[in-house]
């Protein structure tokens, strides 16, 4: 009698299907709550009136820096209320989940888009000095920004 790998095969897509369901609910789940913290108070005062300001700055220069210092208080509630912020974490970006990093990776994307010179590329590089993670994520930042067709 021989051993017919097919079933165990089958078994084995069928849970892989299973926990990548899981993490495709986390994901709308995800989208489904992103940001809504900035819709309310205190959040929504600081954003009417930085969002314009920030847009016509260059992320990560000292200006765009100034202008987030003026809104640090509306700042510091939507890093505490929002995961996907390596400020959330008391260990920064190492206490961050994949599915914590790829939706910043793609709210990095999504600002870019809001700012009149944003680019993913620049602000993946700007980010890693900034949260200090490695030439590897970077790399990980890059090709999914690539596979996403983002980059």
């Amino acid at each position: 009698m021989t051993y017919d790998s097919r079933p165990d095969t089958y078994a084995h897509i069928q849970q892989v299907q299973s926990l990548l369901a899981r993490a495709i609910k986390n994901l709308v789940e995800r989208s489904l709550a992103h940001d809504q913290s900035k819709l309310s108070s205190p959040e929504r005062e600081a954003f009417d009136e930085m969002t314009p300001l920030l847009a016509a700055t260059t992320y990560g220069s000292d200006e765009y820096k100034a202008n987030l210092a003026k809104i640090k208080p509306a700042i510091d509630h939507h890093n505490a209320a929002n995961s996907h912020h390596p400020e959330h974490h008391t260990d920064g970006i190492r206490g961050m989940s994949l599915l914590d990093l790829l939706e910043m990776l793609l709210d990095w994307k999504a600002a870019t888009l809001r700012h009149n010179d944003g680019d993913i590329l620049r602000s993946v590089e700007i980010n890693q000095t900034r949260f200090g993670y490695s030439d590897e994520v970077k790399s990980i930042f890059l090709n999914t920004l690539r596979e996403l067709q983002c980059a």
